[in-house]
């Protein structure tokens, strides 16, 4: 999924409704129904064309809003994600889609590919993980970013 694009905006409402009408509107991004049927929900970004910041992604999954525009009405709030859920889709979720065995997820014998933010995002006043600063990147145990 592209969790990005979960959000109430001017391309949605001014573009996309008038073009698809309200049912199939209505009826976008649903992430809470696949979650239900048992999919296996991955998430990720199909950047330059959206943002390819993870906890910008994160934060719409979980709000249905956009981190730039919060007091907008979500969209679809039925369809959102819990954080656990949403985390899940953008690590193991992503590493499962990749074939990717050895990543998505913190255990012995995993690649240990971290990011460490400078707080807990269960945490975050009412959802909103994308004020949340990358403070360390490790990619296979080494240290590829540190901030300042």
């Amino acid at each position: 999924m592209q969790a990005y694009w979960a959000q109430r905006d001017g391309q949605l409402e001014k573009l996309t409704r008038p073009f698809l009408g309200d049912e199939r509107t209505d009826r976008m991004y649903p992430f809470a129904d696949l979650r239900s049927a048992g999919a296996r929900i991955a998430a990720g970004s199909d950047w330059p064309v959206s943002t390819p910041d993870p906890l910008a992604q994160i934060e719409v999954a979980v709000r249905r809003r956009s981190p730039e525009d919060r007091e907008n009405d979500p969209f679809l709030p039925h369809q959102s994600l819990s954080l656990s859920e949403a985390l899940t889709a953008f690590t193991s979720g992503s590493a499962y889609v990749n074939y990717d065995d050895e990543a998505g997820r913190i255990a012995v014998g995993q690649r240990a590919d971290l990011t460490v933010l400078d707080q807990d995002l269960f945490q975050c006043p009412d959802g909103k993980v994308a004020d949340a600063s990358v403070e360390f990147t490790i990619t296979a145990g080494t240290i590829v970013y540190a901030r300042g």
